[in-house]
């Protein structure tokens, strides 16, 4: 019998510990970036427009895993205006412009999960995820371990992408 490998993440444990407190009533996490305006870091938001802002998931599926919601607090679309729709997708394109020229991704995932049963963790606050794809970032990790390898620090990409916010205000 081969000896078990282990996977060095650390990282994870905040995550564990999060999801297994985290209650449907806690803060809002883009009512509490919006709010707290001087800590772009740490709330990891990269880029703040009229209607919107960008922000890195502290919990990522993969490297660059970036979150565009609406300031206001509603929960599905149809309950934005066309001003803050616009923005969202305007902002979607210059999200996906930004990553595939730092990260150069073979891919995207982009989805917004409205509701619960949908997947939202934040249902009140609807948002668009885009997450990078690379051919070979799937493997047996995420089947076998249920663990999902991310090969850089949310802060690390967080510093990285910082500098090339200026692709969003095109």
């Amino acid at each position: 019998m081969r000896a078990l490998d282990l996977l060095w993440a650390p990282w994870r444990m905040r995550y564990v510990k999060y999801a297994a407190i985290r209650k449907p009533t806690e803060e809002c996490i883009f009512c509490k970036a919006r709010d707290e305006v001087g800590k772009e870091r740490e709330n990891l938001v990269l880029f703040r427009a009229k209607y919107c802002l960008v922000m890195l998931n502290l919990f990522p599926y993969n490297t660059g895993h970036l979150m565009i919601a609406p300031y206001r607090h509603v929960p599905s679309l149809e309950q934005l205006s066309d001003e803050e729709l616009t923005e969202l997708m305007v902002l979607t394109k210059r999200c996906l412009k930004m990553l595939r020229e730092v990260y150069r991704p073979d891919g995207f995932n982009i989805g917004i999960n409205i509701g619960r049963v949908a997947g939202a963790g934040f249902e009140g606050h609807v948002h668009i995820h885009i997450v990078p794809r690379w051919n070979g970032d799937t493997n047996f990790m995420p089947v076998i371990a249920g663990t999902k390898v991310i090969p850089e620090s949310v802060l690390d990409t967080y510093d990285t992408l910082i500098k090339y916010t200026h692709l969003l205000r095109e």
